[in-house]
């Protein structure tokens, strides 16, 4: 597999990939699908550890159907700004919301993994907030980098579950 240029990769770290096939991110693409409001950019996460979902979540909220993007209308660059944008706030991300769900039924995430649908990389809050939730690695779909990306000519973004 050729090197993947992420915009963001702490040191350190690696992205691991599975299929769509594989049967935890059958499962992130579901909660992507049934609960993502990103509408352009649906994503869903799951934290896994011995076969046992700890906890879910979906990004998105409905800031951009009332308000718009603010960073939209800055012209951020990929993974720029995010904190501007309430739409756009870490805090609607997949992952910290999956690990927030895990902490609010108990679970301990330290050790666990975390399987990611809709995105080719993670932003730098997503990996602190993970970071400090102890997961032990980041599994995305093989070939994300081109299906997820808006700059890749082959991308599916748009027509995610056509």
């Amino acid at each position: 597999m050729a090197e993947i240029k992420y915009p963001y990769l702490p040191e350190g770290k690696t992205i691991k990939y599975v299929a769509g096939t594989n049967p935890c991110m059958i499962i992130a693409r579901e909660i992507a699908q049934r609960y993502s409001l990103d509408r352009i950019m649906p994503g869903g996460a799951i934290i896994v550890r011995d076969g046992r979902i700890l906890g879910r979540g979906a990004n998105g909220s409905d800031h951009h159907e009332k308000h718009g993007c603010e960073r939209v209308r800055l012209k951020c660059k990929t993974g720029e700004g995010y904190e501007l944008c309430e739409g756009c706030h870490p805090k609607n991300h997949s992952e910290p919301r999956a690990i927030n769900n895990a902490k609010d039924r108990g679970n301990d995430t330290r050790g666990a993994d975390l399987y990611l649908w809709g995105h080719w990389w993670c932003c730098r809050w997503c990996w602190e907030a993970m970071i400090e939730a102890g997961i032990k690695n980041v599994y995305l779909m093989e070939q994300s980098e081109v299906l997820f990306n808006k700059d890749h000519p082959d991308n599916i973004v748009g027509r995610q579950f056509a």
